[in-house]
């Protein structure tokens, strides 16, 4: 994010600005202010994620049945066409609308949230000339909480992908795998959600705030109007996105790997992690990075332009920011 467009050069200051700024007449803060954090990490979310649902089924297949999906991302599209119709490529929307929607909530709201109690716990300077760690500590702690919700939407909806016929969409999906595998089903890859979302997230939310730094550092925030610093978010989001799409891919292909099946009776779920990866191998844990660098850089490039402009309509510019 950008330095404070009144910055002094002396973060001592700064802190001392910002915390007016906090507390001036019509200033949001508190509940009124995170709520509507999270409401605009809840629907930059949801509507990317539900947007790039094709992709998110290609991509998904190709994970879990590489022999059959072994043309690309372009040839998965046809193949899933071709067998299934056209409506396959929505196949967990529901699911995706809904748990993207929650962690959306909590993965913004909580990035906002936590790097606040940071600046409270350690001052605004010390923030300030360490705000990496800032960045890095805030968006782990905020994905493990919007990992708890996320997981059982996430789990229903690889089961649909991976089984077209299981059930009838979102309700029909979680009703089942509630009735007939019990609440532990829902969250079997809590383990590799949390490897996968957490490096994610934190890889995410760090690459943006330096690459917007970098920008704002040649092109001035002040000087930009509404659509230019539009343009900076975007930019910097697909470049957090392809980072991010790399670290977390290893991850993301077990979570669809054990959320495809239940295990074997007696068998845990960190067995189960244990033997995909054996199977899988570094090469096998990739497979699909093409379709998922395309999905989550388009999604994080326009999470971020979400997200900042539906800020500036809900008047959510009370929070701190650290950056020089």
């Amino acid at each position: 994010m950008a330095s404070p467009a009144t910055s002094t050069g002396s973060t001592k200051v700064d802190a001392i600005v910002q915390k007016a700024a906090a507390n001036a007449p019509g200033q949001l803060s508190g509940v009124d202010l995170y709520s509507r954090f999270a409401l605009a990490g809840a629907v930059c979310c949801s509507v990317t994620h539900g947007a790039l649902t094709p992709v998110d089924v290609v991509k998904t297949r190709i994970q879990l049945d590489p022999a059959t999906y072994n043309n690309g991302m372009i040839g998965g599209f046809r193949k899933v066409i071709q067998t299934e119709g056209a409506g396959a490529l929505l196949t967990g929307a529901g699911p995706t609308f809904a748990g993207y929607f929650l962690q959306g909530a909590f993965k913004f709201g909580g990035y906002e949230f936590f790097k606040q109690q940071s600046i409270n716990l350690v001052g605004y300077e010390n923030a300030s000339n360490y705000r990496t760690a800032v960045y890095l500590a805030s968006a782990g702690a905020a994905e493990f909480f919007a990992d708890i919700a996320l997981c059982p939407l996430e789990a229903t909806r690889i089961r649909l992908v991976s089984e077209p016929t299981y059930a009838n969409g979102l309700i029909g999906g979680f009703t089942k795998m509630l009735k007939t595998e019990g609440v532990g089903a829902f969250y079997a890859g809590f383990g590799p959600i949390l490897l996968k979302q957490i490096p994610y997230t934190m890889s995410k939310f760090v690459v943006y705030e330096k690459a917007a730094e970098a920008a704002y550092r040649i092109f001035p925030k002040s000087s930009l109007s509404d659509a230019q610093q539009t343009g900076v978010n975007l930019g910097s989001g697909l470049i957090a996105g392809f980072a991010a799409a790399i670290v977390s891919q290893p991850a993301d292909t077990m979570l669809s790997k054990i959320n495809k099946t239940k295990g074997a009776p007696g068998e845990g779920t960190t067995t189960r992690l244990i033997k995909i990866a054996k199977e899988l191998g570094l090469r096998g844990s990739y497979t699909g990075i093409g379709a998922r660098l395309f999905m989550v850089g388009t999604l994080t490039a326009f999470q971020f332009a979400i997200y900042g402009d539906i800020k500036k309509a809900l008047n959510a510019t009370g929070g701190v920011e650290i950056s020089k």
